[in-house]
């Protein structure tokens, strides 16, 4: 018993760590990078006081949702689950079949850009807040079931005007790179 400890406290700082670095792991992921059972994890979980996957992404959003200002929640394109006002956001958007083309599995690019052009007004913090110009590339696609996964970084303001990157990522693969120059208007 007593050797466990240590091993516990060490399983529960990597713990901590990887929810930090993806708050979207389940339970399986955690136990697959840990090597531990699920059923370990979940112990872990409730001794740390970490909610379950879902309760962690509702608290996420709605933490996020209260320092929205640019966007109504509704504006929101997909759920917007953590925001750092002028500095970075992060989406994410469950995808369907009616977002797919016609005769095929491919979710339509318009959700894509959609969720990217979203998340680049949501992070600026200021009440009218337009897109100026935008400059992108698809990289990849994604299908139905899929997670899109838009992370926004804010960079350089010039005047009324500021730079937002976004990169959306399906699993490992990243299916799209835009550059925002957003507005504020006065």
């Amino acid at each position: 018993m007593l050797k466990d400890k240590p091993n516990r406290k060490t399983r529960h700082n990597e713990l901590a760590k990887l929810l930090a670095a993806n708050p979207m792991a389940t339970d399986n992921d955690l136990a697959a990078s840990l090597k531990v059972s699920i059923s370990t994890i979940r112990l872990d979980r409730a001794l740390m006081g970490v909610p379950e996957l879902r309760e962690r992404l509702r608290n996420m959003a709605q933490s996020a949702l209260s320092k929205l200002q640019s966007l109504s929640p509704s504006e929101v394109i997909g759920d917007l689950l953590e925001l750092e006002p002028d500095k970075w956001a992060l989406s994410v958007l469950h995808t369907a079949k009616d977002m797919a083309f016609r005769f095929t599995d491919i979710v339509s690019d318009n959700y894509v850009y959609s969720q990217a052009s979203s998340i680049a007004v949501a992070v600026i913090n200021a009440a009218d807040v337009i897109i100026g110009t935008m400059r992108g590339e698809y990289k990849g696609h994604a299908h139905v079931g899929d997670i899109l996964v838009a992370r926004a970084k804010v960079g350089v303001n010039h005047g009324g005007q500021k730079i937002v990157s976004v990169r959306t990522h399906v699993g490992d693969r990243e299916i799209f790179v835009g550059r925002f120059i957003v507005e504020i208007l006065e």
